[in-house]
């Protein structure tokens, strides 16, 4: 699952503001906030910069497993 929403909101950044640094439409942001798109890695580059975090900050890390699985 991506982070950017989160990250985002607590960066104080709003939606508009984030299309406007990152050069995307404000529709295709909340697509992909919203998980209804898959952003191209050049995107999720441009998303990380802008925000100022690294690209696998945007990621959601998986939990291990009892047992190390």
């Amino acid at each position: 699952m991506l982070l950017i929403r989160q990250l985002r909101e607590r960066k104080g950044v709003s939606l508009r503001e984030l299309a406007r640094r990152s050069g995307l439409g404000v529709a295709t942001l909340s697509r992909i906030e919203s998980g209804e798109a898959n952003p191209r890695l050049s995107t999720l580059l441009q998303l990380a910069e802008v925000l100022g975090v690294f690209v696998g900050d945007l990621f959601e890390r998986p939990t291990r497993r009892k047992g190390g699985q």
